[in-house]
């Protein structure tokens, strides 16, 4: 993360605080000037809502092409599948692998303790009332959803009008995310099949979109310093305090699940897939660990985490070379378990209940989605959103822990840097078995 970045998520953080303490505040004195609460809500909604908005729907216009661009040009760059050799597909699986298991991770964490039900009824009943009818419909919406079956699933991600699909039929409403997911991979392996030359044509194109797209994802956070405070005040000084710990309850998950992973998951890949005491491992990648927690950035601790695996795993420099650039960019598994956890926990807040079925596509859709985050500060929002607007929640949601993201980027950023390198010590340990006992049988 640049210089910039750091400041403004610095600048964002401390106008959370600004937000809640005014919130706070206001509600003291509400209780002895009742009509002063009442001047600040009326305030809340005529001006600092529609400031709220602005930022919202700004991350609201790129949902659509930023994750048709990311996802078709991850897929192109790849080149000729059929040329890709056993480094490449174990690399893969791997990374496949992870950021499942680190979905799963988050979505066990918040259904075991169910953040957005700590708010009591009275409060959720304000916070769906604040969202308009859009709230109301989306429970209806969710209630009135047939079980999961193979017919409805294949009519999720393939319906017969592709773009009425995704473009949608309100212009209050976020269309349908998944066809256009589906879509966008069709789109990335057709280009796998054309010439070098055309091929680097569609994938220039696809990331001068993704460019553009990333640029109006900056142009929103700058207004985040406003909007954040803003956003907290309002749902604060409308809803009361219960908000505050419902979000307590969600970061300390959040933040326990993403432990886990880390440490729990990856030490077990570590034991008995690449025969490495955790312990000492996870003393020897820390400056990675470091790098990342610091910096937020899974580029900005490549670097250290290729030199790392030269001077302290002795990893060669073959595999380390091709799985940790590969794994800065699609080895999500910490973005995939927050991204998991945010649309649980907002669906939980508003009284939407996702059943196992839809968690399972939210898992599915979680690892897609992360592989396509921009690889800046705020990236995954609007993707969240989307994902959000797929399980029927209201996609304004996210403004509830948008004060708190800049925390728990720090702590995923670690998770996905660190899945990187236990990664790549895995698939040199394979890739070196494979070739001893190559060796023999010759």
């Amino acid at each position: 993360m640049s210089a910039v970045s750091t400041s403004l998520a610095s600048r964002i953080l401390w106008a959370l605080v600004a937000g809640i303490a005014a919130a706070i505040v206001t509600l003291g004195i509400g209780q002895f000037y009742p009509d002063v609460l009442k001047t600040m809500q009326a305030v809340s909604t005529s001006v600092l809502d529609p400031l709220g908005q602005v930022f919202l729907r700004t991350l609201f216009f790129v949902v659509i092409p930023l994750v048709f661009a990311s996802l078709a040009s991850g897929v192109a760059q790849l080149g000729r599948l059929d040329r890709l050799g056993p480094l490449a597909w174990r690399t893969f699986a791997l990374f496949a692998a992870n950021m499942l298991i680190a979905v799963g991770i988050g979505l066990l964490m918040m259904n075991l303790l169910q953040p957005g039900h700590h708010l009591d009824p009275a409060s959720k009943d304000l916070l769906m009332q604040e969202y308009g009818g859009s709230t109301q419909h989306a429970v209806e919406h969710a209630q009135s959803r047939p079980g999961m079956s193979l017919a409805i699933l294949v009519d999720m991600f393939m319906p017969r009008n592709l773009f009425g699909a995704f473009v949608g039929n309100n212009r209050n409403v976020l269309g349908d995310v998944l066809p256009l997911i589906v879509f966008a991979i069709l789109i990335g392996a057709a280009g796998t099949r054309l010439d070098d030359a055309r091929r680097q044509k569609l994938q220039a194109g696809l990331d001068l979109l993704n460019d553009l797209m990333t640029s109006i994802v900056g142009f929103a956070l700058k207004l985040a310093p406003y909007a954040v405070p803003a956003m907290i005040y309002s749902v604060i000084v409308k809803v009361g305090m219960g908000v505050l710990l419902t979000l307590s309850v969600f970061v300390v998950g959040c933040a326990a699940a993403l432990a886990l992973h880390l440490f729990g998951t990856m030490s077990l890949w570590l034991r008995w897939l690449a025969k490495r005491s955790p312990w000492a491992y996870f003393r020897q990648i820390r400056p990675v660990l470091v790098t990342a927690f610091s910096t937020s950035s899974s580029s900005a601790a490549l670097p250290t985490s290729l030199a790392v695996a030269r001077d302290e795993l002795r990893l060669a420099p073959s595999t380390s070379g091709f799985v940790l650039p590969l794994g800065a960019t699609m080895n999500m598994s910490g973005t995939a378990l927050f991204e998991g956890c945010v649309v649980l926990f907002v669906a939980q807040t508003f009284g939407v209940e996702l059943g196992i079925g839809q968690q399972c596509v939210l898992m599915l859709l979680a690892v897609l989605s992360s592989v396509a985050v921009a690889a800046i500060p705020g990236g995954s929002l609007p993707l969240i959103a989307g994902l959000l607007a797929t399980f029927g929640v209201p996609p304004e949601g996210i403004g509830i822990v948008l004060g708190v993201d800049r925390i728990l980027d720090m702590l995923r950023t670690t998770v996905n840097a660190g899945s990187d390198i236990v990664t790549a010590t895995v698939v040199d340990v394979q890739m070196k078995t494979a070739g001893a006992a190559s060796a023999e049988t010759a």
